[in-house]
């Protein structure tokens, strides 16, 4: 089992940055494929980005793709995702997963979930 704790939300404006650090703790980390997920009021939990145990795959949702940056440090057990040029569409909390794999593949259906971590980005 692995637990997760997200860090780094906060308040920006559109056009500035944020980068969201997911801390993990308990089985090996380097074997999990991590993700990061988004949910806004009144709307589905949606992917963002994966990245495979080695961190050789990513992956990103279209409407991030080119502004978002997905990254790893398994010395550190810690996931990263760095955000540019944000927009007040993507204010959302912001969701760190894990799933334990020996494969190095990125994944879409996890098992370990985080609490979360608000980002507001404002106009």
């Amino acid at each position: 089992q692995v637990q997760l704790v997200e860090s780094g939300g906060g308040l920006v404006q559109a056009g500035g940055s944020l980068r969201l650090s997911c801390a993990a703790s308990g089985r090996t980390f380097s074997y999990y494929a991590m993700g990061w997920f988004r949910q806004a009021p009144g709307k589905e939990r949606e992917f963002v980005a994966a990245i495979s145990w080695s961190g050789r795959s990513t992956s990103y949702a279209d409407s991030v793709k080119g502004r978002f940056t997905i990254s790893r440090d398994n010395a550190r057990n810690t996931v990263y995702l760095r955000m540019n040029s944000l927009k007040p569409e993507d204010t959302a909390v912001y969701y760190c997963a894990a799933y334990y794999s020996t494969y190095d593949v990125v994944v879409y259906d996890y098992d370990y979930w985080g609490q979360g971590t608000q980002v507001t980005v404002s106009s």
